[in-house]
């Protein structure tokens, strides 16, 4: 799959895109959340899903499965795409428009012990609990629909 146009309504010429995959990752009624050492604009830590950028010419999907394994230290199966969600944010005095592909991952084995240094912490999580306690919106919608999903799998 290759990365979804950015197309956006506003007319900021100046505005940078950009681009990344993520991975919300299910193991039963709970997924993996991690809290990366970076802090919001605020200084806040934040709670969040595994995601980043694509390398290179690497897929959406397996980027998210890399960001995954590296993020959270574990792996798992492709099961679908969940969506996209777009914001906006500035990185030194520029305005950037973001993407971010979020697909279903299932749990397959790794421990999260051995996440990387890019993230503080990972922890598990009831499905419906990290669907109110992600920090961004996109993000627990994200999660919503995996709850959505994997409860009509049952």
């Amino acid at each position: 799959m290759t990365p979804p146009r950015l197309s956006d309504t506003s007319s900021d010429p100046s505005a940078q895109r950009e681009f990344s995959a993520g991975g919300v990752v299910v193991r039963g009624d709970d997924v993996l959340v991690i809290v990366p050492v970076k802090r919001d604009a605020a200084g806040n830590s934040v709670l969040a899903l595994p995601k980043g950028h694509p390398d290179g010419s690497e897929t959406a999907e397996a980027a998210a499965l890399r960001e995954v394994r590296e993020e959270t230290g574990v792996s798992g199966e492709l099961m679908g795409k969940l969506g996209d969600v777009r914001y906006w944010y500035q990185r030194r005095g520029r305005r950037v428009l973001k993407l971010v592909t979020f697909f279903l991952v299932e749990y397959r084995s790794g421990d999260i012990a051995d996440h990387d240094d890019e993230v503080e912490e990972v922890r598990w999580l009831p499905l419906a609990q990290a669907a109110r306690s992600l920090t961004y919106a996109g993000e627990r919608e994200m999660v919503a629909r995996a709850l959505s999903r994997t409860a009509s799998d049952r």
